[in-house]
């Protein structure tokens, strides 16, 4: 029997294909726009689809990693879009029509994006109850809470358990990132001038963190070798002794994010599993090739 609570993300989830589906969580798009084209945000880059295939089939074409590269690289016009409040409101009467009595829906953070207010738009006109989450965070920091608020919600727990369910694990969800520069955060406004001068200085390669919603500087370091190497400290510091899942999020770096993944079980002595997922355009657009991403949360939801 289906969950009778649906459990509704964005894009910027990056949650692996199985996942999605075994848990039927409707993924809504964002948008990346390159030279005034709107593409929808999927992974992988290359545009093979993924998630919810009638939310995308509403508008937008599926963005090109490689074009999005490209214009990076020529320091070309590319943007991010929230989705329009309408794709949230199809995506609510869709779950009410396959029989849903209740949606929780769990999106990347308000400081980083309008998308947490197009779905509380969208919920006005929805046919059954919706319970809008801030996840305070994004990729795999979004993604764990709304696996969280999935189980539960195949478990049969009701529309307020199951945003509950997604809550407790934000608060325990840590995320650290490594990017080759600042800049692709500061062209699109995601960090500041002065804090971009972190990553600047004698080429020092800049870590970040998610505090209070929005991506901070944490750490310099001189190389990109020992920056991953301080990937792995800081998140088995957060990772402690309890039993913990990790994800490894990379952009256009698989090897390096696979040699990674396959390090953390010697680092991290409560490891229950390793997932490697590649983000996608809308994060690519504001962190650039080369990012790699780790973020722990706790074994159990």
């Amino acid at each position: 029997m289906s969950p009778s609570v649906t459990v509704v993300t964005d894009s910027t989830a990056y949650l692996p294909q199985e996942e999605v589906s075994r848990l039927g969580i409707v993924v809504v798009p964002l948008q990346v726009i390159v030279g005034g084209r709107p593409f929808d945000d999927v992974v992988p880059l290359d545009g093979v689809a993924r998630g919810d295939s009638a939310a995308r089939s509403r508008g937008g074409s599926r963005a090109d990693g490689r074009g999005v590269m490209e214009a990076l690289g020529e320091r070309g016009p590319v943007t991010t879009s929230r989705p329009a409040p309408r794709r949230f409101a199809d995506a609510y009467a869709e779950a009410a029509a396959r029989g849903a009595t209740g949606v929780v829906s769990v999106h990347l953070s308000a400081e980083m994006s309008g998308t947490v207010e197009a779905a509380r738009i969208g919920a006005a006109d929805s046919p059954v109850p919706v319970e809008v989450v801030d996840s305070r965070s994004i990729a795999m920091g979004l993604g764990f809470p709304v696996l969280a608020a999935a189980e539960a919600a195949a478990a049969g727990a009701t529309r307020t358990e199951v945003a509950d369910a997604a809550r407790r694990c934000m608060e325990s969800v840590r995320s650290f990132f490594y990017v080759d520069t600042l800049e692709y955060l500061r062209r699109g406004g995601r960090i500041g001038a002065a804090a971009t001068l972190l990553g600047s200085a004698l080429m020092m390669k800049p870590l970040l963190h998610i505090s209070g919603g929005v991506v901070v500087p944490l750490e310099k370091v001189r190389t990109a070798g020992r920056a991953i190497a301080r990937l792995e400290d800081l998140t088995a510091e957060a990772a402690g002794a309890a039993p913990v899942r990790v994800a490894v999020q990379h952009l256009r770096a698989e090897a390096r994010a696979e040699a990674l993944a396959a390090r953390l079980p010697r680092r991290i002595p409560g490891l229950t599993r390793v997932t490697v997922v590649e983000v996608g355009a809308v994060v690519g657009a504001h962190t650039g090739p080369g990012m790699l991403g780790l973020t722990v949360s706790p074994a159990t939801f």
